[in-house]
């Protein structure tokens, strides 16, 4: 199997299991959205830490630790991740996994806003339009609702803000997600010790199964980043891109088809408008990339 193939399918599977996320918190209806995330740092960082022994990132790990500048925004980065993660837990719970799905629909687009305000970047016309139809499709769906997708405001600024300070990082998937863990280790094991001397803590009164699957949201959560990682090493950042909407593609579907989630006529026309933004944003950065190509060719022929 070549290079590439094998990046695409780790790709793949990377998002795929992303996007079937909303299966696995369901099943973890019995506890609160703070204490499952609580838990998640917590054996997040020890399935991480795991993985840095065993593939001997340890020397990374100590020298992001050693550089402020690559420091800071991982800890910043580490509190904004943990919104992102807790957010999604709770709206999982409050059966609104398909305004889940619209939050990272909405991020690649958002992720493009930031490029322009906060790094100076410039867009061409046909993204300002793309952005412009996404605007539209919020705001009908704030009109259907009676209110603002809260859900998925808060889950694409968490994440794309995450994403310019991992930018800003340049960390390593592993690394940089251990920094992240162990940043909010401590204030996770004090939420679970309070909650437990408080008599809230529920993982433990469920039988070992549920337990069982409570300590399997570290693993969960680090397979996913290892197999984005690996294949962001043997792909094109175009094929990571279109790879990016398997996730809140499934995430739709399952919101759907499995837990039957209204969708009115107004909410098919919010998400048809935010379908057409994201495929004029991806049909131009194709075309950019394909123009790049042709005299990258031409150079080394001649």
């Amino acid at each position: 199997m070549s290079e590439q193939r094998k990046g695409f399918l780790q790709g793949f599977a990377a998002y795929v299991l992303w996007g079937l996320f909303p299966l696995f918190w369901r099943e973890l209806d019995h506890s609160g959205a703070i204490e499952l995330l609580a838990h998640r740092i917590v054996w997040s960082l020890v399935s991480i830490a795991l993985l840095v022994v065993v593939l001997r990132h340890y020397g990374q790990v100590r020298a992001l630790l050693a550089e402020p500048r690559r420091r800071w925004p991982l800890v910043g980065g580490a509190v904004l991740i943990s919104v992102n993660w807790g957010v999604y837990i709770w709206g999982v719970e409050q059966n609104r996994v398909v305004e889940t799905s619209l939050g990272y629909f909405i991020t690649p687009l958002f992720t493009v806003l930031l490029g322009v305000f906060v790094l100076g970047e410039r867009l061409r016309a046909i993204q300002w339009t793309a952005l412009a139809i996404a605007f539209v499709a919020v705001v009908g769906l704030t009109v259907e609702a009676g209110r603002p997708p809260w859900i998925a405001i808060a889950l694409t600024f968490s994440f794309g803000f995450y994403g310019l300070l991992k930018k800003k990082a340049g960390a390593g998937a592993l690394e940089g997600m251990a920094v992240e863990s162990a940043t909010m280790a401590p204030v996770a094991v004090i939420a679970i010790v309070v909650m437990s001397l408080q008599g809230h803590s529920t993982v433990t009164e469920h039988g070992g199964g549920y337990l069982a699957l409570v300590l399997l949201s570290g693993p969960i959560t680090a397979v996913p980043l290892l197999l984005f990682g690996s294949a962001a090493t043997r792909v094109s950042m175009t094929t990571l891109g279109l790879l990016n909407y398997i996730a809140p593609i499934t995430q739709f579907v399952v919101g759907v088809t499995l837990f039957n989630e209204h969708m009115s006529t107004m909410r098919w026309a919010g998400f048809g408008l935010v379908w057409i933004a994201l495929a004029l944003f991806t049909w131009d950065g194709l075309v950019r990339r394909r123009r790049a190509v042709v005299p990258d060719v031409a150079a080394t022929a001649a």
